[in-house]
């Protein structure tokens, strides 16, 4: 691990408690057609099902996906909290899920959208979420998804500046969404609860994930997870799935019993 990783990790193995968010398809597991067969990466769901026990870790997952699909394939007891729809929809750990209320011009421009698309015979590739519609395009050739992504720009173009909807690329598809809220405002909200001193890190590997490093730049340490390295504002970069697997593990070590500062204290 580079030096800035370590650094951080002593950080994390003093302090009474740290902040883990992390990104899920791409990150902690591959990809899939099959969206509901996207389990994490063997040995992940132990590791932080350790870190949870340990009760010195925060764990956030911010994802893509409707927060509600994450829980079965993560498989952690208890759940964690996870921001869903790219940061539109927070699930907490005790189960109770937020999301700001969806205007009814918006309600009806994405509900045009998913008629354009049964429409122009896309159904298929469609994911609806809460606040949102995207299209998946990673199953195609990537000239057929070059087509496809500029049949669904021109398509909700219109609908988009009509109704003040953003439109919200990602590695692999888009999104019709409201524009509310981000994933680096999930990250924003996160360290506003924590507070200041608290070691904070972020792992993800889509250009959304972009949003949320930029929220913490300065504040923690943010990791780029792909396999192969990009243009990006994160710190450092992973290859997974060996590097994730290696810093989670490192992670557990860091809080497994107390402090490292309080047991040294408590020798004296």
């Amino acid at each position: 691990m580079v030096e800035k990783v370590e650094h951080f990790l002593r950080g994390v193995a003093h302090a009474q408690l740290s902040a883990l968010l992390l990104d899920y398809d791409g990150t902690l597991a591959p990809f899939s057609v099959e969206r509901n067969q996207a389990t994490p990466y063997a040995g992940v769901t132990d590791v932080l099902q350790n870190i949870l026990e340990a009760g010195r870790t925060r764990l956030v997952i911010v994802t893509g996906r409707d927060a509600r699909e994450v829980v079965p394939l993560l498989g952690l007891e208890p759940p964690p909290e996870i921001w869903g729809a790219h940061g539109l929809q927070r699930l907490r750990a005790d189960g109770t899920c937020e999301m700001p209320e969806i205007p009814m011009p918006v309600a009806r421009a994405l509900d045009d959208a998913r008629r354009w698309l049964n429409y122009q015979g896309l159904e298929e590739l469609a994911e609806l979420k809460p606040g949102s519609i995207a299209v998946h395009w990673r199953s195609l050739s990537e000239t057929a998804a070059s087509e496809l992504r500029s049949r669904i720009l021109l398509g909700w173009f219109r609908m988009a500046e009509r109704n003040s909807l953003k439109l919200l690329e990602f590695d692999g598809g888009v999104e019709l969404r409201m524009p509310d809220l981000d994933k680096g405002d999930a990250v924003r909200t996160i360290l506003s609860e924590v507070g200041p001193r608290v070691p904070v890190a972020y792992l993800g590997d889509d250009a959304t994930d972009e949003l949320a490093f930029e929220a913490l730049a300065g504040r923690g340490l943010t990791v780029l997870v792909r396999p192969t390295c990009r243009r990006t504002s994160a710190q450092v970069w992973f290859k997974p799935p060996e590097d994730v697997l290696e810093f989670l593990s490192r992670w557990e070590q860091a809080t497994a019993g107390s402090p490292k500062s309080q047991s040294a204290g408590s020798s004296q």
